[in-house]
């Protein structure tokens, strides 16, 4: 005999401005939430549907969800560099994303979380559970009375996709700067052309992608020299470089003194 299904979390109305909460729900394979869509319609959201990354990330600008759940799995721009891009614009960083993935290791889990989502949710899931932590996110949220930036004028509203663009790409390479895409391989991952990201990078940080790569390693390295018993030349394998000489010149020429002597300084301080 089965189970009865457990009652259905009752829709989190805005008492101030008697507003029914707005999910958008983006899988490239929408058919497979029927049932998640259907038990959500019954509890009475409002549902808009992306079928990609870069429409979710569109439509989360233009239509101002109050949550988002979100695939990691889709064409083009993935879940995890929406989410990026979410999270870095002023316009829509305020807005919880949870993850709906069939990607259940850990690293996965931890990659979501990382990029900025409130919660990952494994396929296959049951839906009950789904609108439940719905429910307990939005609940969160309307304590915190998020203050979303405004959309217009449409001038600011591109330096704000150029800022959120910026920022997701400088947090995509902080986790792989031993091993960094080029510019047009990050231009790709990230649905734009390499040409624009190039500008935004000079505009808001006055210098290029690869620029910023070469500056967090050696930072990244003087915070491990400090910090860590790591030999110098695991310090410069950890962060790629091809030899502890060219990292030792590399050093020298931002901060003035070698790998070895910074660490001396430290030491004796």
């Amino acid at each position: 005999m089965s189970q009865p299904r457990a009652p259905l979390a009752t829709v989190q109305i805005d008492r101030t401005t008697n507003r029914v909460p707005h999910l958008l729900i983006a899988d490239d394979r929408v058919i497979e939430l029927r049932l998640l869509l259907e038990m959500i319609q019954q509890t009475g959201y409002r549902i808009s549907v992306a079928f990609d990354g870069e429409q979710a990330y569109q439509r989360a600008q233009a239509l101002q969800p109050d949550l988002i759940l979100l695939d990691v799995q889709m064409p083009g721009l993935n879940g995890i560099n929406a989410c990026r891009l979410i999270r870095n614009n002023p316009a829509t960083r305020h807005i919880p994303i949870i993850f709906l993935s069939a990607a259940h290791e850990l690293h996965d889990r931890l990659e979501g979380l990382g990029s900025g989502a409130v919660d990952y949710i494994t396929k296959p899931y049951a839906p009950e559970e789904v609108i439940a932590r719905i429910g307990v996110h939005l609940r969160h949220l309307a304590t915190e009375k998020p203050d979303p930036a405004p959309l217009e004028p449409t001038d600011y509203y591109i330096s704000q996709h150029d800022q959120a663009l910026v920022n997701a790409t400088c947090d995509y390479l902080r986790e792989r700067l031993a091993t960094p895409l080029s510019t047009a391989q990050l231009a790709k991952l990230f649905r734009t052309n390499e040409k624009r990201l190039s500008r935004a990078f000079r505009d808001l940080l006055g210098f290029t992608v690869s620029e910023f790569v070469r500056r967090e390693r050696l930072n990244q390295a003087e915070r491990m020299l400090r910090t860590t018993g790591l030999t110098i030349t695991q310090i410069s394998e950890e962060l790629g470089y091809s030899s502890s000489a060219n990292f030792a010149t590399a050093f020298k020429g931002q901060f003035g003194l070698t790998p070895t002597e910074l660490r001396n300084v430290n030491q004796n301080q």
